[in-house]
């Protein structure tokens, strides 16, 4: 490697932009995005070893262990396009996956070199996430950010909007909770390592991802 490998993991409540941020900063360093999702979604679809091995526990409806998500994410770093680093986002997601990373990186002679945490206050939270409404159309419109013209129905045809199951207040206060709670010790591992980096995500979307840049650059 001519260039030392930057290693960034995202961290963020629901709601919180943490996705669109790994997304953003991926780009503006010249870095590839790693999203847990996608590349579940990739190993499935392409039918990988390891896609085929998670799908069987899948279909269980178990969770996937820890050594075939990690293999997934080694694999995905081994590869020449994350040769000057990658953004993680969804991965990892206790103290031992990140053992785990580090161990990976390690082999790379790389290291998770700063871990932005985006912060943001629960209500804050819920408003953005429980906003949503739809209609029957398939129309989504945001209480805060895209309201309809008359308050609870349709622009087009003027018929009442619905909340999903998955939108309503106290479905997200729970999302919340448990991300705390399966999070909290991440934090604590991050911090007692020196990487945490808290940013404040209540600001407009340009400010976090400058304070995010900010922060990588007084990383080094």
């Amino acid at each position: 490697m001519n260039k030392k490998a930057t290693y960034i993991v995202m961290l963020g409540p629901p709601g919180a932009g943490k996705g669109t941020q790994a997304k953003v900063i991926a780009e503006k360093l010249g870095l590839v995005h790693v999203s847990s999702g996608d590349l579940f979604r990739e190993n499935l679809s392409r039918e990988t070893e390891l896609g085929k091995l998670a799908q069987t526990y899948m279909t269980k409806g178990e969770l996937v262990p820890d050594d075939v998500t990690i293999a997934m994410v080694k694999e995905r770093l081994s590869r020449p396009d994350c040769e000057l680093g990658a953004v993680l986002d969804g991965f990892p997601r206790t103290p031992a996956q990140a053992e785990a990373l580090n161990g990976i990186l390690a082999e790379m002679q790389g290291k998770i070199d700063i871990v932005p945490l985006i912060s943001v206050p629960d209500q804050a939270l819920i408003e953005r996430l429980s906003g949503r409404w739809m209609s029957a159309s398939g129309r989504v419109y945001h209480a805060l950010f895209n309201p309809p013209k008359v308050k609870w129905l349709d622009d087009m045809d003027g018929s009442p909007l619905y909340q999903r199951d998955d939108d309503k207040p106290e479905t997200v206060q729970h999302r919340i909770d448990v991300y705390k709670a399966q999070t909290a010790p991440l934090i604590d591992f991050f911090k007692t390592a020196g990487v945490l980096v808290e940013v404040d995500g209540t600001q407009d979307i340009d400010k976090v991802t400058e304070d995010i840049l900010t922060a990588i650059g007084t990383a080094y």
